[in-house]
């Protein structure tokens, strides 16, 4: 079975702490075998130009290299676009 290979890459842009992220991810949760979660430090010296971006609206997402929303899960949205990926992947 090589699904997971065709997961789409949710990216969290994020820092240590950030009670928001957390938060997100606890909404994600139920999602989380449809998807691969990579986060993302901004502040790690290698994601400088990520940290000037986005420094004040983290949690960030990207679906597949695209932004999708930032601060808080819209899962409406979150679910329309996960389910649109999923179907170009088949």
């Amino acid at each position: 079975c090589s699904d997971s290979t065709n997961k789409p890459v949710l990216t969290l842009f994020t820092k240590k702490p950030c009670p928001l992220c957390d938060e997100a991810k606890e909404v994600l949760e139920p999602y989380k075998r449809r998807f691969i979660l990579q986060e993302v430090d901004i502040t790690l010296p290698e994601n400088s130009a990520w940290y000037e971006k986005y420094k004040y609206d983290i949690p960030v997402f990207h679906l597949n290299g695209k932004f999708l929303m930032k601060h808080r899960v819209d899962t409406q949205k979150f679910e329309d676009r996960l389910r649109k990926v999923e179907l170009q992947s088949d």
